[in-house]
């Protein structure tokens, strides 16, 4: 007998590897807080003794979920401004707000509120792009959660950065705080090609591939972005980037709702990876990512919520059931995004944009043991006849039991176990009465 030390037994097993397999009646092996085998239970308890043996006898075990694109601390204006256009909920809203508002004590405060409601929802891992960086990283630290901080450049002064110049300063000090964190991983973050001038993005460029950085940016977003592109620079925004040098897989595109035949030539060329953010743009009537077509060509899409001021919540099953569904009508085709894809968009695609695959997203042996629970026991997914359409097509949030990140259990049992919600939930109460003051 091999001694390990968790043996994690379910009913399936959604692997999101390659070949797509959903097995029954297997149990994850784990040591040293990695997946060391998935075998089927008998033969597993017959060759590992494990100090610790868990029983998920009507759950499926699947990847954590990855949420590639977010501004957590934007938790905190949740329903502050909602059924607006995109420029006039930013212009006249959020933009006032954060004004007068963002803070590293409210970063912090609203980082972890979002995190509790990402782990509550199975995420493990997630792709922020905000200000006030090291309050974020600090919250990530205590909740043990993945985090991929945007270091923020944009040409517009706020309570973080007065000047551009500045805001690359912190991102170099970021960078070198967090530069070999396990957990934390500095990326760019251009805002968009309407608040970041070419000679600015240029400089980004040249940073991310000296310090070898993933580079995120919202793009192609809305219509009003590519009239103000065209009106200013007599080029389509995704031409722009292309002209720089900017587009390749070491970019992660937001959103690109506004796509036509050029830009499918240039997106073939490059393959950048694009983040599909469904139910944010649907609020916001930006538009929709071709998600199919950009598939059969290759691309690589993955799936992240926005923030919860314009979603308005971080849950990525909801969000998978968002993109399968829009993806079917934006395809005319109900063969469109099976329940399949959409949850590989929010695993093991969200890893492959976050340059992480090696790490995490599938549950394969040798990597992290990354992994959540989903209790299907429940009158709204019952009967079960493929666990993986009732995943994506039925399953709420409240039916993620447990998290596991590294091999350390955030949530048992429907319990934090790293945050404590009750104290979050009056932080977040005492900046309610703050802002609407």
């Amino acid at each position: 007998m091999n001694k390990v030390d968790h043996l994690i037994h379910a009913k399936w097993m959604v692997t999101c590897a390659d070949d797509n397999q959903v097995l029954e009646d297997h149990t994850l092996v784990i040591h040293d807080n990695k997946i060391l085998a998935i075998l089927p239970g008998t033969e597993a308890t017959q060759r590992y003794q494990a100090n610790d043996e868990q029983h998920y006898l009507s759950h499926a075990i699947t990847p954590g979920f990855i949420n590639s694109h977010t501004h957590i601390a934007m938790n905190l204006f949740r329903g502050l401004a909602d059924d607006l256009e995109l420029m006039d909920w930013l212009n006249n809203h959020i933009w006032p707000a954060e004004s007068k508002w963002v803070s590293q004590e409210l970063v912090y405060d609203g980082s972890l509120l979002a995190m509790a409601e990402m782990i509550r929802c199975g995420t493990i891992c997630f792709n922020d792009m905000y200000f006030f960086l090291g309050a974020t990283a600090q919250a990530a630290e205590l909740a043990g959660m993945r985090a991929h901080i945007g270091m923020t450049i944009i040409d517009v002064p706020t309570a973080w950065a007065k000047t551009t110049e500045e805001y690359f300063t912190k991102a170099i000090e970021f960078y070198q705080q967090y530069k070999n964190n396990e957990l934390i991983t500095p990326t760019l973050a251009p805002h968009s090609t309407y608040t970041v001038s070419t000679e600015n993005l240029e400089k980004v460029k040249k940073l991310a591939d000296d310090y070898h950085l993933k580079i995120n940016i919202h793009l192609q977003e809305a219509p009003s972005e590519i009239e103000y592109s065209i009106k200013k620079y007599h080029q389509r925004p995704l031409q722009r980037l292309h002209n720089i040098g900017m587009l390749s897989p070491n970019l992660i595109a937001i959103h690109m709702t506004q796509i036509n035949d050029a830009d499918f030539a240039i997106l073939q060329e490059t393959q950048p990876n694009i983040v599909h953010c469904p139910e944010s743009n649907m609020k916001l009537v930006s538009g929709s990512c071709p998600v199919e077509k950009l598939a059969q060509m290759g691309i690589n899409v993955a799936l992240g919520t926005d923030g919860a001021a314009s979603n308005n919540d971080l849950d990525m099953l909801g969000e998978m059931r968002s993109a399968a569904l829009l993806g079917k009508i934006t395809a005319n085709d109900p063969k469109a995004l099976p329940a399949m894809h959409a949850l590989k968009m929010a695993t093991i695609n969200g890893a492959k944009a976050l340059g992480i695959e090696h790490i995490t997203g599938s549950l394969e042996p040798g990597k992290a043991a990354d992994f959540i629970a989903i209790d299907l026991n429940h009158i709204e997914t019952q009967p079960v006849y493929h666990p993986v359409s009732q995943i994506v097509y039925a399953t709420p949030r409240s039916q993620v039991t447990d998290v596991w990140v590294a091999g350390k259990q955030l949530l048992k049992n429907r319990e934090l176990t790293t945050l404590d919600e009750k104290e979050l939930i009056k932080k977040a109460q005492t900046w309610r009465k703050k802002i609407k003051s």
